[in-house]
């Protein structure tokens, strides 16, 4: 029975392989960072969202407290369809701030995991730098003996 010879690598292509490595990890890293400032920028619209959403719905409990108690006082029709309007706002705004909670979730879950993934790359590149620089360092030079003349 024939074995097959196992062949070995050669220096230039596990430099090649290396190069490539270090590539593909730098290209990761500028990656995470682009993709880390685009969801951060996006969590903080949708925050901003959440926020005027929240500052409205107050503003129109107050508005629809005022007008129940109007049409309440005055049961008139105008009283009343401005009480219908306040009620069907605060629905609308009720609903937009339930889907908005729901994004600024998933937002949140995202920008976690990018964190950590970025955090994972930058040691990474860390640890290779320094690592690089151990290895990289140039060869002492040694000096001669003087011949003793006797």
């Amino acid at each position: 029975m024939a074995v097959a010879k196992k062949t070995v690598i050669k220096n230039t292509a596990l430099v090649k392989v290396l190069d490539t490595s270090l590539t593909n990890l730098e290209a990761a890293n500028a990656n995470g960072a682009k993709a880390l400032a685009a969801a951060t920028k996006k969590s903080k619209q949708s925050s901003a969202e959440g926020k005027r959403l929240s500052k409205k719905r107050v503003a129109l409990i107050k508005r629809n407290k005022t007008a129940a108690a109007k049409a309440k006082k005055e049961p008139v029709a105008a009283n009343k369809k401005a009480l219908n309007e306040v009620v069907k706002e605060l629905a609308a705004v009720r609903k937009e701030a339930a889907k908005n909670k729901i994004v600024r979730a998933a937002d949140y879950a995202e920008l976690s995991d990018l964190r950590a993934t970025c955090r994972r790359l930058a040691a990474y590149t860390k640890a290779i730098a320094a690592a690089d620089k151990v290895l990289n360092k140039p060869k002492k030079k040694v000096r001669r003996r003087k011949k003793v003349s006797v």
